[in-house]
């Protein structure tokens, strides 16, 4: 019998090793750690993915937000980990960090620059997807909802909207992000103006830090806590889950979309929307999203703007604000639609009226394609003249894409220093700068990319400077980055990129994480650095709460790879 079962076991063993037959050391190592550290074989088979599973390269598409960043020339990870359970994370951690191996951590796959599923440094890596853990927990009487890292924004404004009509939550315009990394760069959404961001209404959170503990916000202290809500992702640990504030809404709300062509005077429009935009009562969010299109019958290209609205109330009120605010936009009644704040999500995020609420519990990207993107914040309204000089240079590209976000309201009322994301008072508009294309060819990329670095070029003297500022959320790797081969990168180094996203927060970054990750085992492209030969016995090393070692022996201990 004992024959038997040693047998048994034999035969799982070679079953979970066949998806990857011909594997390299750090699958190997990686796999046999993980199976020391709690996790039996056979789940190991169902959530271990090397690139010879047939499994591994839908996997890694399967949220890839930026086809870019999966293209045949990107770097690609040497196995995909896809947890059931806060243990097999815990486990994660502590085998890629006795190994020496970097670590990304997806958890929607919306990271402008794919940092969190490819990499342009030279170490190997490995993807922790968190897709499968996606639990959303409502507490109405509590006024909060707490929420697994893997899932959706659009799945959380869903499992709100089903326990009350009269609350939501002030995150995200598309439905598809992933709520981990989301909140830790920001979050910005149709309801800021109201309400702040969504790290500004974040009340906890569970994270995993470098030595495999799991913290809540006691546990990890207040200045980590400060640190994670705007701080940017993948710096200071894996974020499990988010407890965020549930806030009032309206049963009806009050949308609309309307669009101006340079024929029907944009230019002069757009300019009156920029001395307005950030002055409108606090419940109205007017975005501008800025293409490409053709004139009607004829094959001449032009601009259109369209305003892209919501309000918090009915579409009486909403008519006088515009009326005495803003009537050069000539908004009527009928360009209004009075809705559900659970359908005003789908409406703003582009979706046709006839697609119903359930398309949020998707959880998938409503389309693809390969982009590049940066980011800017207007202090001052852009004058016609350099909108003109805009406008010339858009109608040379294929398909560039702008959206000017407004600020002004509670994001003016908050300091910049009350979390890392410092954009607030003095901030009229924010600028997302989108450039996309079809084509595969690394040539196309070059090409397209290359249209939108000049553009951004012009567009300086027209934006904030010293520094000129830059959203986290939309990573962008012109900016700088860390040493390509893996070593800690220098504060003045990291500062080009650092302070562009957080300005003086910037500094205090740095200091927590030099004490909170002193090894600098979480680092990516534009993590935070670590100060110089500084240690700290802030956060000692302890045993990782709920983890057990597996009895039955030590095992070998796995092959360091890499080196940081």
């Amino acid at each position: 019998m004992a024959y038997f079962s040693r047998f048994i076991l034999f035969l799982l063993l070679l079953a979970s090793l066949s998806s990857f037959c011909a594997s390299n050391p750090i699958q190997d190592s990686f796999h046999q750690c993980l199976s020391l550290n709690t996790i039996s074989l056979t789940q190991l088979s169902n959530i271990f993915f090397t690139p010879n599973n047939t499994s591994f390269t839908p996997l890694l598409n399967s949220t890839a937000q930026n086809l870019r960043c999966i293209a045949s020339y990107a770097a690609k990870p040497e196995l995909i980990f896809t947890p059931l359970h806060e243990s097999h994370i815990q486990a994660a951690v502590i085998c890629a960090k006795k190994l020496g191996i970097q670590l990304r951590v997806r958890s929607g796959g919306h990271d402008y620059e794919g940092m969190s599923y490819t990499s342009v440094m030279d170490p190997p890596y490995v993807v922790i997807d968190l897709a499968k853990l996606r639990g959303i927990n409502v507490d109405v009487e509590d006024g909060a909802v707490w929420v697994e890292a893997g899932a959706t924004i659009g799945e959380l404004y869903y499992r709100v909207a089903e326990k009350s009509k009269t609350h939501g939550v002030p995150a995200g315009l598309c439905t598809s992000l992933g709520v981990g990394g989301h909140i830790t760069g920001g979050a910005y959404g149709s309801m800021m103006r109201k309400y702040g961001l969504g790290a500004d209404n974040a009340l906890d959170a569970k994270i995993i830090d470098a030595n495999g503990r799991i913290l809540d916000r006691k546990a990890m202290g207040e200045d980590v806590f400060w640190a994670i809500r705007g701080g940017g992702g993948g710096s200071f640990g894996v974020i499990l889950s988010w407890k965020l504030k549930l806030v009032p809404v309206p049963e009806t709300v009050t949308v609309f979309n309307v669009a101006r062509t340079l024929e029907q005077g944009a230019t002069k429009t757009l300019y009156k929307w920029q001395q307005v935009a950030d002055k409108l009562d606090e419940n109205l969010f007017i975005r501008v999203l800025i293409q490409n299109s053709n004139v009607p019958n004829t094959t001449q290209k032009t601009i259109t703007t369209t305003y892209n609205a919501l309000f918090l109330g009915d579409v009486n009120t909403l008519q006088q604000i515009m009326k005495e605010n803003f009537p050069e936009l000539g908004l009527t009644k009928e360009d209004c639609l009075e809705m559900s704040w659970l359908e005003s999500v789908l409406f703003i995020a582009g979706y046709p009226r006839s697609v119903p609420t359930a398309a949020l519990l998707a959880g998938k990207p409503a389309f693809l394609n390969y982009f590049k993107a940066k980011s800017d914040f207007v202090t001052t309204p852009i004058p016609e003249a350099g909108l003109e000089g805009l406008w010339q240079r858009f109608l040379q590209e294929e398909s560039p894409i702008m959206v000017w976000n407004p600020y002004g309201g509670m994001m003016a009322r908050i300091a910049e220093s009350s979390i890392p994301f410092p954009h607030r008072e003095g901030i009229i508009f924010k600028i997302q700068y989108v450039n996309n294309w079809m084509s595969p060819e690394k040539e196309a990329m070059d090409k397209h990319v290359d249209w939108i670095r000049k553009l951004y070029d012009y567009m300086s003297e027209y934006v904030s400077g010293s520094p000129r500022q830059a959203y986290v959320n939309y990573r962008d790797l012109d900016l700088g980055m860390n040493d390509k081969n893996g070593d800690d990168t220098s504060v003045v180094t990291a500062s080009s990129w650092g302070t562009r996203y957080f300005k003086d927060n910037f500094n205090r970054l740095v200091k927590i994480k030099t004490e909170f990750d002193p090894d600098n085992f979480f680092k990516h492209e534009q993590s935070i650095p670590v100060l110089p030969l500084k240690k700290t016995q802030k956060f000692q090393r302890t045993k990782p709460h709920g983890l057990k070692k597996k009895k039955g022996g030590k095992g070998k201990k796995g092959r360091k790879v890499i080196h940081h």
